[in-house]
């Protein structure tokens, strides 16, 4: 008797996954021959398919035209090893060797492969008379009904009602729930004698694997009596099953559908031109964080994938459509990228610690730097211009290339390495994820690596947030958070709770070293912040003005915002020539509660993807947008890149 899985809840209690109880359909091994075995086979498919009810069909041969349906070489090869098959024989011959030896009468070769499907099924999972071979995992009533009126025709068969994994709320969270599948011969290997059956449901990517040892439970004893034809005489349970542990996430349900939703909207609205130029936009992520506790409110990544297609048996087709599509990757997670502009902050927190520059020093932007490679300002490139003279705030609010390239010409890359890696920046944060990325900061370090010579251009590169500097978009958020929450150190989390079906809670000391352990996450070490906040606050006064002030790079997003919110924009080119876009910010400037980092694969400009963060920041904070009109007259424009 299988335990119900745990169930995830969002912080306000809302259940977003459950289980459903559904009714699955199983074969023991009883005394009859292979005739009477066969035919019960067969009749028992016949009454699935007119009901419409699916079941498991692994059989690796396919009709009209015979065909091996293996994914590789190998696999063919130990089939044909397995089952006595001459290494050139083809799909049509294995397929009549089989139906001799399982003793098949029936001509028909549709039959016949009916039958060899539980035949192949009990050959590689085995079956006995305690221990059944699972035929399908949800039937209908109509077949429960006609299968157990008929059964005297169906001998061995059982019926069981048992929990099945639910996602309530379809796509919503799917990658920081990931999904259930059927577990894998090397996961069954592994784990047969932690009490998985080779017919079980495993987590396989997400919360759902990183809690898989919580999450599932301990399962019961169902004892069946069955009479000497295989019929069934008696069922009762002999030890009842623990349900899994329920696990209490820190985002809001609601709030994940509204960042989601955003980010969808405006991945199209890019590439439908919608903001005057067309970009193939290709993707995108977003992340809302309590920039106090790191609590993740948030996380989205575009395309997203139904956890659901997994838990009912997951097509070839729907597999193939979210593999083509990428769709199972998490890019808030798994995903590095150059930052862009939005780095300039680290730039200049680390010009003004080290005294290179102060908060009133003016340098005059004249449009080309005079050292290393000579770059651009963008404001150049589109203008023929520079932006003159400008303190510190002032270069952040317009992203003045060239400020950042005396800064980083004056303190050199060994400063800014250091200063990124107090940010946390090309570093795991250890959120509960599999597969997150560390991602690299550019500099010496990293370059010293690959054998390379760092050159002063490739500074000028590095402190407008390009060159090797590439990171996550759950990186950035911890960043802003350091940044925005008196430089105290936070480490992203998706979980609040884990509540044994008893009630009590698992100490989160526990839980942490779980998953430590179970993804090789090491603890943070490293030197923690001391910064001057007259110099944060500088920082911050520039990051306000890009919302807040006319010539700021994302005002027409913001100026009608009744919330005040800073933030900072980001364009920048992928290796692929695609031209990323960013914004990060957070809210409100004064008390700062959230940070919001949102990334758009070939968005074209990063004030195009503020708007995702307007609507994020409005449903936090409560607000009607209804109200918020944009100014689709402003320019949009991509800083210099490399």
């Amino acid at each position: 008797m299988l335990a119900a899985r745990g169930s995830f809840l969002d912080r306000t209690g809302s259940v977003i996954a459950s289980n459903t109880i559904t009714t699955k359909l199983e074969l023991y091994k009883t005394k009859i021959d292979d005739k009477t075995l066969n035919n019960s086979i067969l009749e028992m498919l016949k009454v699935l398919e007119k009901n419409e009810d699916e079941y498991i069909d692994n059989f690796p041969i396919a009709l009209n035209p015979y065909a091996y349906t293996f994914s590789s070489e190998t696999s063919l090869k130990n089939f044909k090893q397995d089952y006595d098959l001459d290494e050139n024989e083809t799909a049509e011959s294995a397929f009549f060797k089989l139906k001799e030896k399982y003793k098949i009468e029936q001509e028909a070769p549709e039959d016949i492969r009916k039958i060899l499907i539980v035949r192949y099924e009990i050959s590689e999972n085995g079956y006995s008379s305690t221990k059944p071979v699972t035929i399908a995992k949800s039937i209908s009533n109509a077949s429960i009904n006609e299968l157990g009126e008929r059964g005297a025709m169906f001998p061995g068969i059982s019926m069981v009602a048992e929990p099945t994994r639910k996602y309530n709320l379809g796509s919503v969270a799917s990658h920081i729930l990931g999904y259930v599948g059927p577990i894998s011969e090397s996961e069954y290997k592994k784990r047969k004698n932690e009490g998985y059956s080779a017919n079980d449901y495993i987590g396989k990517d997400g919360l759902e694997y990183v809690l898989e040892e919580y999450l599932r439970g301990q399962n019961g004893t169902r004892q069946i009596d069955m009479s000497v034809n295989g019929t069934t005489t008696g069922e009762y349970i002999s030890e009842e099953a623990i349900a899994g542990c329920n696990v209490v996430l820190t985002i809001d349900a609601n709030l994940q559908r509204i960042t989601e939703n955003a980010l969808k909207a405006n991945i199209e609205k890019i590439r439908n031109g919608g903001f005057g130029s067309v970009s193939e936009a290709k993707g995108g992520a977003a992340v809302v964080m309590n920039v106090k506790t790191g609590e993740v409110l948030a996380l989205a990544s575009e395309p997203d994938f139904e956890p659901q297609e997994f838990a009912n048996g997951i097509s070839t087709s729907k597999w193939n459509e979210y593999n083509e599509g990428n769709a199972l990757f998490n890019r808030a997670v798994q995903g590095a990228y150059a930052p862009g502009s939005i780095f300039k902050m680290v730039t200049a927190i680390a010009g003004l610690e080290t005294g290179v520059i102060t908060t009133e020093e003016r340098i005059n932007d004249t449009g080309i730097y005079p050292h290393g490679h000579n770059p651009r300002c963008w404001i150049y490139n589109d203008y023929g211009y520079g932006h003159g003279r400008l303190n510190v705030s002032d270069a952040i609010k317009k992203s003045c290339n060239f400020f950042f390239y005396e800064v980083g010409y004056r303190m050199g890359i060994a400063t800014l390495e250091q200063y990124a890696s107090y940010f946390r920046l090309g570093q795991k944060t250890g959120i509960e994820l599999p597969g997150e990325v560390s991602g690299t900061v550019a500099g010496e370090t990293n370059s010293n690596k690959n054998g390379e010579i760092w050159y002063l251009g490739d500074t000028l590169n590095a402190v407008i947030g390009q060159s090797d500097n590439n990171f996550s978009p759950i990186q950035i958020a911890r960043y802003i958070s350091i940044l925005t929450n008196g430089q105290k150190v936070v480490n992203p989390t998706l979980i609040k709770s884990v509540i044994r079906a008893d009630g009590t809670e698992i100490p989160k000391e526990e839980i942490n070293a779980f998953v430590n352990e179970k993804l090789g996450i090491t603890e943070d070490t490293e030197e923690q912040l001391n910064i001057n906040q007259e110099n944060v606050q500088a920082v911050l006064e520039g990051m306000r003005s890009v919302t807040y002030e006319t010539g700021g790079t994302a005002h027409s997003v913001f100026k009608n915002f009744n919330i005040e919110v800073g933030g900072k924009t980001g364009s920048t080119e992928s290796n692929t020539g695609d031209i990323n876009a960013w914004f990060t910010g957070f809210a409100p400037y004064d008390n700062p509660e959230i940070a919001v980092v949102v990334l758009v694969e070939n968005g074209g400009h990063g004030w195009y993807t503020a708007e995702i963060a307007r609507d994020i920041i409005g449903e936090y904070f409560g607000m009607n947008m209804n109200g918020v009109k944009e100014d689709m007259t402003a320019t949009g424009y991509t800083e210099e890149i490399r």
